[in-house]
């Protein structure tokens, strides 16, 4: 049943690295009951559900989504007629496999936005802190004598470019000297007019989604600290003709974990709240354009989304700018006198 669930998803072109998690998942489930798939009930999922919540460690709702909407693709394939499961079942065990979870005993998508609600926009404030907490550590470094201070420099240079382009950790891992391109339209930028993102988060077993990303004005500070890091940092790196952006001290390219240490080391150095992370930028790059003034679809093609919707659950646009909005409307229905 394994073998042939995993080669259905395979001949869709899912990924193995999709295909994998979800077989693993159906053997997790299939130890928990100690039963064979054509025994299981809604009880046993609804068991397996509960025991994930009462763990050490409670899965999120949105994790109990997916090992239900995952164990119920399973059962759907058993359940298929074309593959005969149901029959062979019957035949040997007088038992067929059902649907594990329904309507009635399933996580509904009621709500847009299920992650931790602590993930948030920064301010402009906190951007600021973040970034001279950053700036301060390559001389903090060398004052106490210890090794690290390049490595510091390029760690600001990365923070300040996530925030610059709204990248997500693995796309700015994965990014090339040859993906900062000039754009025509806006020459004073240099060769960091735009930013060809080539491993964008995909769809579960979808290729990365492609996108460029346009440098806006509001960031065109960010064109001096890519500069200096890739015209004078970088080669004290010794990168010879390793292509990616972002290098390490051993000439091997820089990895998500690693970006999001150096996050976490200027925002522990700032004083900022603990629980922001790395992702929190990309939030703060949506909403800050927004309250720039860009259109939503410009600000939607910026980070990639395929829907509006996504784009809008970013965003966490300020009092003030919700004030100044609201003062334009006042004065375009009542005239300067409406205060």
């Amino acid at each position: 049943m394994k073998e042939g669930w995993a080669r259905q998803q395979s001949a869709r072109f899912l990924k193995s690295t999709t295909i994998d998690p979800r077989v693993r998942l159906v053997e997790r489930f299939w130890e928990f009951t100690g039963q064979y798939p054509w025994q299981w009930t809604p009880a046993e999922g609804e068991a397996f559900i509960a025991h994930l919540r009462s763990g050490k460690t409670p899965i999120q709702m949105s994790t109990a989504r997916t090992y239900e909407v995952i164990i119920g693709l399973f059962m759907e394939y058993l359940a298929d007629s074309r593959y005969q499961w149901a029959q062979v079942c019957d035949e040997r065990f007088g038992e067929v496999p059902q649907a594990v979870f329904h309507e009635g005993n399933s996580v509904l998508h009621t709500v847009e936005y299920e992650a931790d609600p602590r993930r948030r926009p920064l301010t402009y404030d906190e951007v600021q802190a973040l970034f001279d907490a950053a700036d301060a550590r390559p001389r903090k470094i060398r004052g106490q004598g210890r090794k690290g201070a390049l490595a510091a420099l390029r760690d600001a240079a990365v923070i300040k470019s996530v925030y610059a382009y709204g990248t997500r950790r693995t796309e700015s891992s994965r990014l090339d000297l040859v993906d900062l391109r000039r754009n025509r339209k806006a020459p004073q930028f240099g060769t960091c007019g735009s930013l060809m993102v080539r491993y964008g988060k995909s769809q579960k077993g979808a290729p990365p989604k492609r996108r460029t990303v346009l440098m806006v004005p509001e960031m065109d500070w960010a064109v001096d600290v890519i500069q200096e890091w890739t015209t004078e940092i970088r080669p004290h790196f010794s990168p010879g003709r390793h292509p990616a952006l972002w290098v390490t001290e051993r000439v091997g390219r820089l990895s998500p974990r690693s970006i999001n240490a150096a996050f976490v080391a200027a925002r522990e150095d700032a004083g900022l709240d603990e629980d922001l992370d790395l992702h929190c930028l990309r939030h703060s790059y949506i909403t800050h354009l927004t309250e720039f003034g860009y259109p939503a679809r410009f600000v939607q093609e910026q980070a990639g989304h395929s829907h509006g919707a996504t784009t809008a659950i970013y965003m966490g646009v300020s009092n003030e700018y919700r004030n100044k909005l609201l003062e334009v409307s006042m004065k375009a229905r009542l005239g300067d006198d409406w205060t």
